[in-house]
């Protein structure tokens, strides 16, 4: 089998979004005739556990370990679920932020650049090139966020024969908390000579999305390939559907992600449509904002609010499947329309309607039309987007709501690691 080794700061027992792409891929890569070696921190400080996962983790995987220095140990001594907060990319509106959270939002920003994790980079090439050396390893994958990542990568591509591979899972510069990070004009700065030195020093580059190929394209002529996320053969039971018009919203609930245009189109249809409040649940899992609760509350949702906070992803799949409507909302920013959530993919395979609410022209958008897996909404098409939840709901009464999709086979886990593998086993190829 072919060596290859992947370094990647989230894996099980981490928990959140970003642990499935590489956790999948890693599942998948023997099927083709590669050996995956997962280079992860000792020591991490993850925001989200989920040990369920790590039950998925390949048998065939080889697990290399090395301590990493954090400094959100030493701000936590500030305030530890602030801390924990930023670390997870959850920051907080700018007009309720406190003196702590600007203080850390600034430090984040400006003192560890690309980001917190920077200080695993000198060590981890130290170890890594003597390990590559001694195992006759040839090609290496970083994914990030958080970029550091390909700092690592990039050094050990300047010292050592190998076929680099940089997964971008988000984009660097342009991904929707980066401006938030009250950066010096110097800090911007070194983000973008960074990001510009990794997207011409890597031999292939992945990314998640068209349009972050297209923004990718603009700094670099490397080959660039679009491989999604996707969805994988859950062991998961038949569910019994929710007795209520259940809506549910299944991860982080950010307070940029505050869809208006629902909690409007909700408080209008529980006073004009008779049953509609007597059916209705609003179930969010996950964390979630302050200032989506205090929305959800000024119009007088709350009493439909069934919060279960953060499940493991077991949990979560058999929600996603119990759930009546699914709930898919990305940041109304043009820097958001190459983000891809990556729970579309599990959304899409459930047999439950999607409402996805986001910037116009969403990457995703064009997914849920080809795949006829539910309707996209950008945030100002209010009326149309109640007319949906009124259709769904006539259909709920009767009985009959599900989508007939199409098209998914594209986007199996399998499939996608496929297209993986011939970038690793045929590093000519150009996308």
């Amino acid at each position: 089998m072919k060596k290859t080794l992947i370094i990647t700061y989230y894996f099980p027992p981490a928990g959140g979004p970003g642990v499935q792409r590489w956790l999948k891929f890693v599942k998948y890569l023997p099927d083709f005739d590669i050996q995956p070696i997962v280079y992860i921190p000792e020591n991490p400080s993850y925001p989200i556990l989920d040990e369920d996962l790590v039950a998925e983790i390949s048998p065939q995987a080889i697990i290399l370990k090395r301590p990493i220095f954090e400094p959100y140990g030493l701000a936590s001594l500030f305030s530890k679920n602030k801390t924990r907060k930023i670390s997870a990319g959850i920051i907080p509106h700018e007009r309720k932020q406190t003196r702590i959270d600007k203080f850390l939002l600034w430090i984040r920003g400006n003192f560890f650049i690309p980001d917190a994790r920077v200080f695993w980079v000198k060590p981890s090439v130290a170890f890594l090139k003597k390990y590559i050396k001694e195992n006759d390893i040839d090609t290496v994958i970083t994914t990030g966020p958080p970029h550091s990542l390909h700092l690592i990568g990039m050094k050990l591509k300047k010292q050592l024969p190998i076929h680099w591979i940089a997964d971008f899972r988000d984009p660097w510069t342009t991904i929707g908390y980066h401006e938030k990070l009250k950066l010096s004009d110097y800090a911007e700065n070194e983000h973008r000579i960074l990001e510009r030195q990794v997207l011409n020093t890597a031999d292939a580059i992945i990314v998640t999305s068209k349009s972050t190929k297209l923004e990718f394209r603009k700094k670099t002529n490397r080959p660039i390939t679009v491989i999604t996320n996707g969805y994988d053969v859950e062991n998961v039971s038949k569910q019994t559907l929710d007795a209520k018009f259940s809506l549910a919203h299944i991860g982080s609930f950010l307070s940029e992600r505050n869809p208006v245009i629902l909690w409007q189109s909700l408080s209008d249809l529980v006073r004009e449509v008779p049953g509609f409040a007597e059916h209705l649940e609003l179930k969010l899992l996950g964390t979630v904002s302050r200032d989506i609760l205090d929305t959800i509350h000024s119009y007088n949702l709350s009493d439909y609010v069934n919060y279960l906070g953060y499940v493991s992803h077991q949990e979560a799949l058999i929600h996603q499947r119990k759930s009546q409507v699914l709930l898919l909302i990305e940041i109304n920013s043009r820097n958001t329309i190459s983000i891809i959530p990556g729970k579309l993919f599990e959304y899409m395979v459930t047999g439950r309607p999607i409402i996805a609410i986001g910037p116009r022209s969403s990457d995703f958008s064009e997914i849920i039309h080809d795949t006829n897996t539910g309707a996209f909404f950008d945030y100002s098409d209010k009326e149309a987007l109640k007319k949906t939840i009124l259709e769904y709901y006539q259909s709920f009464l009767e009985g009959e709501l599900l989508v007939n999709a199409v098209g998914l086979d594209t986007y199996s886990r399998k499939k996608l690691t496929e297209r993986l593998s011939e970038l690793i086993l045929k590093p000519t190829l150009n996308s």
